[in-house]
């Protein structure tokens, strides 16, 4: 055989797997024995390793096609994956209906399957798969393309040429878990827990040829940056990526009302056990695109969707102890000990009792029988005690009225159910203080972990947030598992956080009721930390979104004499006290000022994310489709069908040179 004749039979063979692989892995409809698919299949292998020039990436041979790898690299999602608001009775459903219909009038709702696996995100240009990410905290996560491909039921070539990211959940269905559970008792390893476990385990396996081994699965459900077409409903995105080859669950439904909703989550909590993978809820969704643009989004979550949970299962165990924490605000929160038990494939030996008032309600003692069950499926609650199985030898527990970390006097304030702490110097506090400071969405210290702040708490290195700026070389070298690599990197972490914007600061700070939200409205209104120092109630609760508790929070944190030294101690050290992010304008108009604006195609000196950071900053408002209410359309290279829709409609349309000009006029 020559080596067209190769080509040609290679491609015969390649296609012919991809139908038969589809039929089985996503119609779940073999039209061929395995037998048929697997000879072949080893057609096919026998003819590349001939021909090794006529290997294609998206051959059905190269599922497993790389080496091992040494770390995961980190991926930014161009848009962020944000999580749903929950609800767990009838009640937080119709709440959720009444908000809907006031904001935008009758809708019609979809009803999905929410599969208990790994959120992930995937893109694809010019019909490839080029890239697929874990979801992480939402805004950066991991790169895990090839243990993806890894999944049978995802193609790695579909027929859209535009770029689009599909987002989905990847499972392990009941089968594969118990084959893979079965195969590591026979070796004597820990067996997974629940499906949930093994599948991010396998996708997180530095060898794809061990996630190969797994069998996962795939559902995708949703999208983020889709330059493919413009469609009116998310049912529509739903049937056009099943129409691409693309594994959507069959189960999900429209629901004209509140109602049938309702019946929906009533008929799939009774027959959950029947299916072949993990759900654990239901989520609904508004089914028009533009009445989810004009409700949007809050911090952390869409205000057109919610997932419904599960009730929870419940297990029977003894509560043994009850231990005390102190938060970097000074609440102190009581924590059960319990006997081991589990609960939902997962051992549970601590659960939240949350304050005074919840111990005394109910009416819990130590060695109490208790109720135990997993809030939304994931944190342990104590539901109700077993009254009738105590024996006289339980003890009832009272909360101490000193601090159990400084021995300061235990207080509450504003009629608050908490007791709290207030002494500014208790260790605890100024413990976890320091671990929020560092976090993610505060001042992003590699390196600076939770283990690492209590082992630099422990030696007497840190106290405060400027004694982190001030550690020495030495210091840390003589600490236990610092090695030189380890402390250089962490030094320079923690010089370039001096750099950060204002807002990473803000936050930082752990001002009670100011979440990153909120501090990155204050850092772009006020711009530096002088100002915003001497900002009074009234400028402050002038803000939008900064209400009246917000505000006299910020004022007496920031007239704390403490506070006052810190930021000076700060100031000495060179951290930056400047917004460095987009510039808000108020009361200026701007090019974007009141406009609708649709980002489409990719630009050379923008990320997606940052263009439409700029113009919300602004003044302008982003959506993610063409309509008659659009005002301007930046189109990008590739811009596909929204450039046509925009032409269509007569809107104006902006290149990258536009918005540079644009951008120019705020300077």
């Amino acid at each position: 055989m020559n080596q067209t004749e190769a080509k040609e039979k290679i491609a015969e063979l390649s296609d012919l797997l991809k139908q038969y692989s589809h039929e089985y892995y996503v119609l779940d409809k073999p039209s061929v024995s395995d037998a048929v698919y697997d000879t072949f299949f080893n057609e096919l292998r026998d003819l590349e390793a001939q021909f090794p020039e006529l290997i294609s990436s998206d051959s059905p041979t190269q599922r497993v096609g790389t080496e091992p790898l040494s770390a995961f690299d980190k991926v930014e999602h161009d848009i962020p994956m944000l999580s749903l608001s929950n609800a767990f009775d009838e009640q937080d459903l119709r709440s959720f209906d009444e908000r809907v219909r006031k904001a935008v009038g009758p809708v019609e709702y979809i009803c999905e399957l929410k599969i208990d696996g790994l959120a992930v995100s995937i893109i694809y240009e010019n019909g490839k798969l080029i890239r697929g990410a874990t979801r992480g905290d939402g805004v950066i996560g991991e790169d895990i393309t090839s243990n993806l491909r890894t999944i049978r039921s995802l193609p790695l070539t579909i027929e859209e040429k535009s770029v689009i990211e599909v987002r989905g959940e990847a499972f392990m269905p009941h089968r594969s878990f118990l084959s893979l559970n079965e195969a590591r008792k026979e070796t004597s390893e820990e067996l997974f827990a629940n499906p949930r476990n093994a599948a991010a385990g396998s996708l997180r396996q530095l060898d794809p040829q061990i996630a190969a081994q797994r069998n996962l699965d795939i559902f995708l459900f949703g999208y983020g940056n889709w330059q493919a077409r413009d469609l009116a409903t998310h049912s529509d995105y739903l049937e056009y990526m099943a129409s691409l080859g693309l594994k959507v669950n069959p189960e999900w439904k429209k629901c004209a009302t509140i109602e049938e909703v309702i019946d929906y989550v009533t008929h799939w909590t009774t027959e959950r056990p029947r299916l072949q993978y993990e759900i654990d809820g239901i989520v609904i969704k508004v089914n028009d695109i533009a009445q989810q643009e004009a409700l949007g989004f809050t911090a952390r979550s869409p205000r057109f969707a919610t997932a419904y949970k599960f009730p929870a299962t419940e297990a029977v165990t003894t509560l043994k102890d009850i231990e005390l924490s102190v938060g970097r605000t000074g609440v102190v929160t009581p924590t059960a000990i319990l006997d081991p038990v589990k609960v939902d494939g997962t051992t549970v030996q601590r659960a939240t009792l949350h304050n005074e008032d919840f111990i005394k309600e109910h009416d819990l003692h130590l060695g109490d029988t208790v109720i135990l069950k997993k809030a939304g499926d994931i944190i342990p609650k104590v539901v109700r005690v077993l009254t009738e199985k105590r024996t006289g030898e339980e003890k009832l527990f009272h909360m101490p009225k000193i601090c159990p970390a400084c021995d300061s006097e235990l207080v509450r304030l504003d009629e608050e159910v908490a007791l709290r702490c207030i002494n500014p110097n208790c260790p605890a506090q100024l413990q976890e203080g320091l671990i929020h400071f560092v976090s993610r969405n505060a001042m992003n210290i590699d390196g600076l972990g939770e283990k690492v702040i209590q082992q630099l708490f422990k030696a007497n290195l840190v106290e405060t947030i400027a004694d982190l700026y001030r550690l020495k070389r030495e210091e840390l070298l003589a600490l236990e598992r610092m090695g030189e690599k380890s402390v250089d990197n962490l030094l320079r972490a923690i010089e370039t956080s001096k750099g950060n914007s204002l807002e990473k600061l803000i936050f930082g700070l752990g001002i009670r009721h100011i979440g990153a939200k909120a501090a990155q409205i204050l850092a772009a209104h006020f711009e530096t930390m002088e100002d915003l120092q001497s900002a009074t109630y009234d400028e402050l609760i002038a803000i939008d979104e900064i209400g009246h508790i917000m505000a006299d929070s910020i004022v007496q944190y920031l007239d704390e004499p403490r506070v006052k030294n810190l930021l000076d101690e700060l100031r000495v050290e060179k951290l930056n006290m400047t917004y460095t992010g987009p510039r808000l304008k108020q009361t200026e108009q701007t090019p974007f000022s009141d406009k609708t604006i649709v980002l489409t195609g990719r630009m050379e000196n923008y990320t997606r994310q940052e263009a439409k950071s700029i113009i919300e900053a602004n003044g302008g408002s982003v959506t993610g489709s063409v309509s008659s209410n659009t005002d301007i359309v930046i189109a990008g290279e590739a811009a596909g069908s929204k450039y046509d829709r925009a032409v269509s409609l007569n809107i104006d349309i902006w290149d990258e040179t536009d918005l540079t000009e644009a951008l120019k006029e705020l300077e």
